[in-house]
C-alpha cells in the first residue's frame, strides 16, 4: 500500500498527528469527552485458571461496542499450583505497564515531532510469596520494585532519547495506578 504524500507529513510513529491534535482541541472546548470507563469481565475457570473478557467500554461521551471481544487467559505456572493456561496476574501487569508506558512514549513523541523506529522493553518484577502465603505480614503481597530498561532506535539526539524516554512513565495512565495507587472497591453478591 502506498503512502500519500500528506500522510508522510502527518504520521509520526505510526500516530496521525492531526488527529491528535484535533483531539486535543476537542477535548479543551469539551472536557467531558476526556471521560472514559473502561470494563472487564473475568470467570474463574478452575485452580488458578481465569478468563476474562474485553469489549465495550464508555468513552467520548458514548457506549462503544467494538464489535469483536478479546479473551485474556490467566493462569499460573506449575511452580505455583496452575496448570500454565496463561500468563499469570501480575505478569499480566507487567505486560499492561510495558504497553501503556510505551503507547505514550510513542504518542507523546509524535506530538513533539520525535520519530522512532523501534522500541524494546523489558520489565522485571520481584514479589516475596511470604505476603501472599500470609506467612509474613510485613511483606507486602505485591510487587516490592518494578524495573523497566528500554531500548529505543530512532534519529535522534541524546537529550531527545532522555526526554523520550521519560514521556511514557510521565504520562501513561497505567503508570500513574501502579505507582501512586487507585482505590478499589470490592464488593460481592450470592449467584442464583
Amino acid at each position: 500500500m502506498q503512502t500519500t504524500q500528506m500522510e508522510q507529513k502527518t504520521t509520526v510513529n505510526g500516530v496521525n498527528v492531526d488527529e491528535l491534535f484535533k483531539t486535543i482541541d476537542a477535548v479543551k472546548a469539551t472536557p467531558g469527552i476526556a471521560r472514559f470507563k473502561f470494563r472487564i469481565d473475568n470467570q474463574w475457570l478452575d485452580g488458578g485458571h481465569n478468563r476474562s473478557a474485553v469489549n465495550n467500554f464508555y468513552g467520548a461521551m458514548e457506549e462503544v461496542d467494538r464489535g469483536k471481544t478479546f479473551l485474556l487467559d490467566a493462569d499460573e505456572p506449575p511452580v505455583l499450583l496452575g496448570k500454565d493456561r496463561g500468563a499469570n496476574p501480575v505478569e499480566y501487569l507487567l505486560h499492561a505497564l510495558a504497553a501503556c508506558v510505551t503507547t505514550s512514549m510513542v504518542y507523546h513523541a509524535a506530538a513533539h515531532g520525535i520519530r522512532v523506529e523501534e522500541v524494546e522493553s523489558s520489565l522485571e518484577g520481584h514479589i516475596d510469596l511470604r505476603g501472599f502465603l500470609g506467612l509474613d505480614k510485613s511483606v507486602r503481597n505485591g510487587y516490592q520494585n518494578i524495573a523497566i530498561r528500554f531500548r529505543i532506535k530512532g534519529d535522534m539526539t541524546d537529550e531527545q532519547l532522555e526526554q523520550l524516554y521519560k514521556l511514557g512513565p510521565t504520562y501513561s495512565p497505567v503508570y500513574d495506578s501502579v505507582t501512586k495507587g487507585v482505590p478499589v472497591t470490592v464488593t460481592a453478591e450470592r449467584m442464583r
